[in-house]
């Protein structure tokens, strides 16, 4: 039983931090009887189990993820807007996404080992202030150059949110990761949701300005309910603050009316938190460079898929027999640097129906974490992705485009959570944070290429 847990990662975090800190770390060898003077901070998460906390960590950390999805969708819904107010060329707004996922890809690794340096709570708070911050002077923008920059400050912040998952990860119990994480897809959906309903009510009305400061309300929530968020406890006892770590689960405990095993928590303390030379350690170097391709892979589908529908949608590139007149091009027009082809509410409609294919398979993707563990699931569903995006390329009607995207996108998502649980999960709390960052810093290589891939459905 021990070997087939092993093999699907089902409890990769203790397994892990076994592996690189040995019998150091107190535990007893598997299958004796734990001894009652001591527990681990992997038996105090079980031991308290699942309550009210992890409820209200779901649903503040989860709600990461609706900044996140609505910072990324805003570039679909604002692209065709500033390329008119500022007569841009279709590089020039490619650009811009370059500039963002720059801006994140960068911000990433730092922020990452940051989160592992001085905790991971800090960083999040800090990345939803910085995110709000630029947010908000990016809507004053006033020209091109000015808004690139700011953007890309806001990509920065977004980047340390994404830490979150860290958090939420090391306080859940093992046995819930499979089938609670992967419904972080439903905060993703309801961010990309609220982005196209602003960019359906607010734009037409009030311009693209304002659906960039109503964007900023969601993070502004999330700021005030942090305070109910303690510090990751695994990440206190690993800088041997063994009384604060206590002090944590104690009030986790309260919170879910359970109580922690009898005796002290004993674990060790690790001397260097941070190190990213751990990462590509024999122990961890293939691992490492897998998840850094698969992260690469996922994130150049997912925004290769939503920027080139956008693309698509904006220019009627379709293959459609009767295109809409509004989306009609003059390709004499050689004095013309721009066309100003605003989103209609066919488009709308189509990126809000595909935007729900981002929870539409959740059930199958909980079903294949703990049927097929997390490798498995990986595969399965990367070669169903490639065969979806090589089926988007077949004209269709703006129907049928619609069904394929929204199946696309949702094969997507479920590898996108998979790759994300088994990035945290494999990782040893010393260097977690720093792992998850350094993978996001190179999925980020995936989203500066995607915008100029979309560019070419042109």
């Amino acid at each position: 039983m021990t070997g087939r847990r092993g093999s699907s990662m089902a409890s990769a975090i203790h397994l892990e931090d076994v592996e690189l800190q040995d019998s150091e770390a107190g535990r007893q060898p598997v299958g004796e009887a734990r001894d009652p003077e001591f527990y681990s901070m992997e038996e105090a998460v079980e031991c308290i189990g699942f309550g009210r906390f992890h409820i209200l960590l779901f649903v503040v950390m989860g709600s990461a993820k609706i900044v996140e999805a609505m910072e990324i969708m805003l570039l679909t819904v604002l692209s065709p807007e500033i390329q008119c107010e500022w007569h841009l060329e279709d590089w020039q707004v490619t650009f811009i996404s370059t500039m963002v996922f720059l801006g994140y890809m960068i911000c990433g690794g730092v922020f990452g080992y940051v989160a592992d340096k001085y905790g991971r709570r800090k960083m999040v708070f800090g990345g939803f202030v910085w995110a709000s911050y630029f947010s908000l002077l990016t809507s004053f923008a006033p020209t091109y150059g000015w808004f690139i920059f700011l953007y890309s400050m806001v990509g920065c912040g977004v980047a340390a949110t994404s830490q979150g998952f860290v958090l939420k990860t090391e306080f859940m119990p093992a046995k819930y990761r499979s089938s609670l994480l992967p419904l972080s897809t439903i905060f993703w959906m309801l961010g990309s949701m609220i982005i196209i309903i602003l960019g359906i009510t607010v734009v037409p009305t009030l311009g693209w300005r304002w659906i960039i400061r109503l964007s900023i309300i969601p993070s502004l929530l999330i700021i005030g309910l942090f305070q109910f968020i303690p510090e990751s406890a695994r990440f206190q006892v690993s800088v041997g603050n063994i009384r604060g770590a206590v002090a944590t689960l104690r009030r986790i405990a309260r919170m879910n009316k359970t109580s922690l095993p009898d005796g002290d928590l004993r674990e060790p303390v690790v001397t260097e938190m941070g190190n990213a030379l751990t990462i590509i350690n024999p122990t961890l170097r293939r691992t490492s460079l897998l998840l850094w391709f698969s992260w690469f892979v996922v994130s150049f589908s997912y925004y290769g898929s939503d920027l080139s529908s956008s693309e698509l949608l904006e220019k009627d590139l379709l293959c459609v027999t009767n295109p809409d007149p509004e989306h009609s091009i003059n390709p004499n027009d050689e004095e013309e640097l721009c066309y100003c082809n605003p989103l209609t509410m066919d488009d709308y409609k189509t990126l809000l129906i595909s935007s729900l294919g981002e929870v539409a398979l959740s059930p199958l993707n909980i079903r294949l974490l703990n049927l097929l563990g997390r490798t498995r699931s990986m595969i399965i569903l990367q070669v169903l992705s490639a065969i979806f995006f090589m089926l988007v390329n077949i004209c269709s009607t703006k129907i049928g485009f619609t069904v394929l995207l929204f199946l696309l996108r949702s094969l997507i998502a479920v590898n996108s959570n998979v790759v994300y649980i088994y990035t945290a999960e494999v990782y040893p709390t010393s260097v977690r944070a720093t792992g998850m960052g350094l993978c996001t810093s190179f999925s980020r290589i995936g989203d500066i290429i995607a915008p100029f891939i979309a560019q070419e459905t042109e």
